[in-house]
């Protein structure tokens, strides 16, 4: 039996025409899901959506922009808000402050109804939540660009549709897991001369409980879509709580994913809004309550381990932070290796968790095309190429965006000082005429030697931001190793790598499959190593300190239910 036949129908009209309308999508994305190779239901092109509808999205943010925002839920005691964009301007938007109890008791009410609902149903009513918000694709780029600081082109596509690809994704894998087991089976044993044994059994997909998603402030939607929708398609009602600094793009796909629900028949509270006061430490409270049976988190390392030793009650799965190390040890290309590097470290001004930080470089120089390059000598070209990328600023500030909080500032601040070391590349200023209190600052690159004690303090610690760093190694084996080593003990969501030699080659990728992290070799052209791609790449492994899941595999959604069985006597 295929497994899109495992699922009970939908009963209604409602969810029977959202199972007809989205059916098609989900073959596709599970068959997607196998075959890892490019597939997305959402243009990722602006023009694809329309000649009015960049205009439309920035009329409707900005109907938005200093008044309250609208959300009728259980709970509500006062508002929340204050964010301002990285570009300068206060949004003034309030959000409904509710009791946390009330939104989880709200939340757990709902539950029965949805889980009820089966997993093709629940497959279909997320599947409309994503069309409907990849149709205003413009409004969520604006409502990205302002809260975390992404330029527009980049807020478009990463906060728009691939992060509607990553939901989809978490959506396609819930309902695969949900329908392995068939849902009725008959169980028949021989008995020899007598009758044989005849059963009846039932298999059903069982929901944890109420889910926690706690948002982070760099990527709401792509960070955020794959625990929430993978907690929706396996039946738990979800309390969604925004970084502070981030609310109104997860605050639109509430709103939606309400609108959608209640249409559909469904209690809408199976999704509630957890905004929270300056100070307020919502995400604690909510954490540890003992209802929340789920918890997805994405921001420091701090607040995940606290979170990974206290809400002992729920399954927790985090994405902490990390040391991106990459291995420059030779290359057939390499302008193109320069390129793509200074393209992946300059980026949303290297506010991403899959950034590379640390380049570790044999202090012997390394073998090109272009001839042999002393260890100076790929400095300086690496120190040129993120010059000459950024050295327009309209194009600069196309690629940085702004600076997402104070603590990014402070770092870049540091490192211009050379408080990380000696400087081989300052930061500078880039000015944005559209926008000119925003702080948009060029990437740091510091020099470091292996050797060195001081440095490697300095280059071993996360640098969250445009800082990068340079290190000086003895060797090729020597780069492996510490490569191995920085991952196992602090942890990383990528690892890069240029040699042509295959015995080094073998070494990395030996590394990393003992240190449990994606390598990404020899990149020279459009794909960079800071870029996972839906239906194809995981991102992150879960098997070191950096994060204990994957966008997304069975994993990340199999232990969001439990399977129950009746059986009976035929």
């Amino acid at each position: 039996m295929a497994a899109a036949d495992r699922s009970p129908e939908p009963a209604g009209p409602a969810l029977a025409g959202l199972v007809e309308r989205h059916r098609e999508t989900l073959d596709k994305a599970t068959a997607a899901l196998a075959a890892r190779d490019y597939w997305s239901p959402y243009p990722e092109f602006p023009k694809a959506y329309g000649e009015t509808a960049a205009a439309d999205g920035k009329a409707a943010f900005d109907a938005l922009l200093g008044r309250p925002f609208e959300l009728d839920q259980p709970g509500t005691d006062g508002e929340a808000g204050g964010e301002t964009s990285p570009y300068g301007p206060q949004l003034g938007i309030t959000y409904p402050h509710a009791d946390p109890e009330a939104l989880v008791a709200a939340a757990r009410a709902a539950l029965p109804g949805w889980a009820a609902a089966g997993p093709l149903a629940r497959a279909a009513v997320c599947l409309e939540v994503l069309a409907r918000i990849n149709a205003r694709s413009h409004e969520f780029a604006q409502a990205v660009m302002h809260t975390t600081g992404q330029a527009y082109g980049m807020a478009f596509q990463a906060g728009g549709p691939h992060a509607q690809d990553r939901g989809l994704e978490a959506v396609a894998h819930a309902y695969a897991e949900q329908t392995r087991l068939p849902r009725q089976a008959r169980w028949t044993k021989p008995q020899g001369r007598r009758d044989p044994l005849v059963m009846e059994k039932t298999s059903t997909a069982v929901p944890r409980g109420v889910a926690l998603l706690v948002g982070c402030n760099t990527f709401p939607t792509w960070n955020g879509y794959p625990g929430l929708f993978a907690s929706l398609a396996t039946g738990n009602p979800v309390v969604v709580k925004p970084h502070p600094r981030a609310v109104l793009p997860l605050a639109l796909t509430v709103r939606i994913a309400r609108e959608v629900l209640a249409e559909a028949g469904f209690d809408p509270d199976t999704v509630v809004l957890a905004a929270e006061r300056e100070g307020e430490g919502l995400a604690k409270t909510l954490a540890v309550h003992p209802e929340v049976r789920i918890v997805d988190y994405t921001g420091s390392s701090a607040f995940g381990e606290w979170l990974e030793a206290n809400a002992v009650q729920a399954r927790v799965y985090t994405e902490k932070a990390g040391v991106n190390t990459a291995v420059l040890e030779s290359t057939d290309d390499y302008a193109g290796m320069l390129g793509n590097l200074a393209f992946s470290l300059s980026l949303y001004s290297g506010q991403m968790c899959t950034t590379p930080q640390n380049l570790l470089v044999p202090r012997g120089g390394i073998d090109t095309d272009q001839g042999h390059r002393s260890f100076d000598e790929v400095v300086a070209d690496l120190a040129a190429a993120v010059g000459k990328l950024l050295g327009d600023d309209a194009r600069a500030a196309a690629i940085l965006g702004a600076v997402v909080n104070p603590g990014v500032a402070e770092r870049i601040g540091r490192a211009a000082e050379g408080a990380y070391g000696e400087l081989a590349l300052a930061p500078r200023e880039v000015a944005v005429p559209d926008f000119p209190d925003a702080v948009v600052r060029t990437p740091a690159l510091v020099r470091a030697d292996a050797a060195k004690p001081d440095d490697a303090a300095a280059f071993l610690g996360e640098c969250f931001g445009p800082v990068s760093f340079v290190v000086a190694v003895d060797s090729a084996a020597d780069a492996v190793e510490l490569l191995r080593r920085t991952v196992k003990e602090k942890g990383a969501m990528t690892a890069a790598a240029w040699t042509t030699s295959e015995e080094v080659e073998a070494a990395l990728v030996d590394a990393c499959l003992d240190a449990g992290v994606s390598l990404s070799l020899n990149l020279t052209g459009g794909v960079y190593a800071n870029q996972t791609a839906a239906f194809s790449d995981l991102h992150g492994t879960g098997a070191n300190p950096a994060a204990n899941a994957a966008y997304c595999d069975a994993a990340f959604v199999a232990d969001r239910f439990r399977t129950v069985q009746v059986r009976r006597h035929v």
